[in-house]
């Protein structure tokens, strides 16, 4: 089981996600005591609990897919646009993104000092990118100078934002973390309130 325990939301039309299990979800309704639902399950009128494991939810809102991580809140009325996505600050104070790239799964740190999403060549490869078709560059680490590789990335996606053709680094040895970078932020209007923020596609 994953758990979260957060405050109740303040937004009348919010939606989050404390607690995940195969098959259910613990969520936060409206500013409601946490409930759990069960896949299947209606969360109200126009919102449906659809998929559920240790990983993620994902609901309808309007008959749009939303896909929700541990921590994560929305707004029904941006879910069912399918342009913003809140992101809830961990323990750390660091904004997490559970994001997919080129289609595979990938857990990023918001950096607003990066240029660039960064990905370090183990999370590439095993997103089967072929990075060092890129054009190579070099980027200063606390280990010294390392190979990079700068590479464009057909899709990246974090709930139901959705970008084409990001610019991104794959660097060799240095980075623990993929980044969430400018080249994908600068794209968003972002809106911090607490330990929330809230990235709205801008085009």
């Amino acid at each position: 089981m994953s758990l979260l325990l957060c405050s109740a939301l303040s937004h009348a039309t919010d939606i989050g996600v404390v607690g995940l299990f195969p098959g259910k979800a613990i969520l936060v309704v409206d500013g409601a005591p946490p409930k759990t639902y069960a896949v299947g399950s209606t969360i109200s009128s126009d919102t449906k609990l659809i998929d559920a494991d240790r990983e993620s939810a994902t609901i309808t809102v309007n008959g749009k897919r939303k896909v929700l991580t541990l921590g994560q809140t929305v707004h029904r009325s941006a879910a069912s646009s399918g342009n913003s996505v809140v992101l809830k600050a961990g323990d750390r104070g660091h904004f997490m993104a559970q994001a997919t790239i080129n289609g595979g799964s990938v857990n990023m740190m918001v950096d607003t000092g990066a240029s660039l999403i960064a990905l370090p060549a183990a999370d590439a490869i095993r997103l089967g990118i072929n990075y060092k078709k890129g054009q190579l560059s070099s980027s200063r680490t606390a280990g010294g100078i390392v190979p990079t590789y700068i590479i464009k990335l057909d899709t990246v996606r974090i709930g139901d934002v959705e970008l084409n053709q990001v610019d991104a680094s794959v660097i060799e040895g240095g980075l623990d973390v993929p980044l969430l970078g400018m080249s994908f932020l600068n794209r968003m209007e972002m809106r911090r309130e607490g330990d929330q923020m809230t990235l709205t596609k801008r085009y």
